[in-house]
């Protein structure tokens, strides 16, 4: 009998603070006013995000009053201009997990707010801001609101981690699955090999689906649009930094295999596609030295930049001295790097088969592979 006794007791004490909890959240306790004087930054402020710089800027409001004369909660939140703060383009409590009547917001988080309220890189846009206060419930919105005026670096806040070159101008065309993919070279950086012929074309993040793009509008890689190329087709180094938003296209005149004994060209490769030049039956004759015969080669790159000035590039070996190559030789020996313009160092070496015999070269610059690399198969 005391177990059910306990039992109803229990119940019935659950049914007086069930109602008891659901009145209780419109406690007086729970009441704050609302920040009625905003302090800084100034109205209409202008900041300006300079590319790498690190900073922030401080928005400081009057303290708000809880009816209990307890603590009270702080949020900044952000929107375009004319907005209602309803769905804010960024909201953060303030500094010590919302209870100072501060908020110390960096250039970083300015500068997403901004591409949020669809300001492009180094142009300026205008956003709104205010200061909501509360318990955790009944927020209340200050009437108060400031204008700050935000200029965006050159880089972009969100940048690709892939990206893809398509369009009328390019190998691939318009067939997005078909884009031409760019090598990632470090954080923010890409580059591609490949030719261009009259038309247009952009750079996408995938190559599936409805991507975000890029163009280089004359003067500064952009978001969106088209770039147009007009003109004979030709072999194009494209180099893109999403971090400062620069864009810049080299032209390819030659790729040669340079002869090291010889010190030079034996010949050039012609280009075929997709980043890749190659030579069929090529002779290959090693020097007489007093020592032995000498087999030792790399590559020279000519480039030509828009104002028709030309200038070398030698891509070798990642070791200044190799042995020659063989059946269980790593695919990584034959990896190419830039190197500098040494006679002999940092050349690969024919394997001994090739001598006096003619051989199949290629150099791939796809960056299929993760790393530029070149192969020879000896007829």
């Amino acid at each position: 009998m005391k177990k059910i006794f306990y039992s109803l007791l229990a119940c019935v004490l659950a049914v007086m603070v069930i109602p008891g909890c659901k009145k209780d959240k419109t406690l007086n306790h729970t009441n704050v006013s609302a920040v009625s004087t905003l302090f800084a930054p100034e109205n209409n402020k202008f900041v300006k995000i300079a590319s790498g710089a690190s900073g922030a800027v401080s928005f400081e409001w009057e303290q708000a009053h809880a009816e209990d004369n307890g603590l009270v909660l702080y949020e900044v939140a952000f929107d375009k201009e004319g907005g209602d703060f309803s769905h804010p383009l960024y909201s953060a409590p303030s500094d010590g997990n919302g209870l100072y009547n501060k908020l110390s917001l960096s250039f970083s988080d300015l500068n997403k707010i901004a591409t949020s309220a669809g300001v492009k890189p180094q142009e300026s846009g205008k956003v709104i801001w205010t200061v909501m206060s509360s318990k955790g419930i009944n927020v209340q919105k200050s009437t108060q609101i400031r204008t700050v005026e935000i200029q965006r670096p050159a880089g972009f806040t969100d940048i690709p981690t892939e990206l893809y070159l398509t369009g009328t101008a390019t190998e691939g065309g318009e067939d997005l699955s078909k884009a031409i993919k760019l090598k990632l070279t470090a954080p923010g950086k890409f580059e591609a090999f490949t030719s261009l012929k009259a038309g247009t074309y952009h750079f996408a993040d995938r190559n599936t689906g409805t991507p975000s793009t890029y163009s280089y509008d004359g003067t500064k890689l952009t978001e969106e649009g088209n770039t147009t190329v007009t003109g004979a087709t030709k072999v194009q180094r494209i180099e893109l930094d999403f971090n400062v938003a620069s864009f810049k296209t080299t032209e390819v005149v030659s790729v040669g295999l340079w002869f090291a004994a010889d010190n030079k060209i034996w010949f050039d490769l012609p280009y075929k596609a997709a980043g890749v030049w190659e030579i069929d039956g090529a002779s290959i004759v090693f020097h007489q030295e007093s020592w032995g015969r000498d087999e030792r080669y790399k590559f020279r790159f000519t480039f030509k930049d828009a104002a028709g000035a030309t200038t070398t590039q030698y891509y070798g070996s990642t070791n200044s001295d190799n042995n020659r190559p063989d059946a269980g030789t790593a695919p990584s020996y034959f990896y190419m790097v830039p190197v500098n313009n040494s006679q002999y160092d940092y050349s690969f070496k024919f394997t001994g088969a090739a001598d006096n015999k003619t051989a199949d070269i290629k150099v791939d610059f796809s960056g299929a592979s993760g790393a530029y690399t070149h192969s020879v198969k000896v007829n």
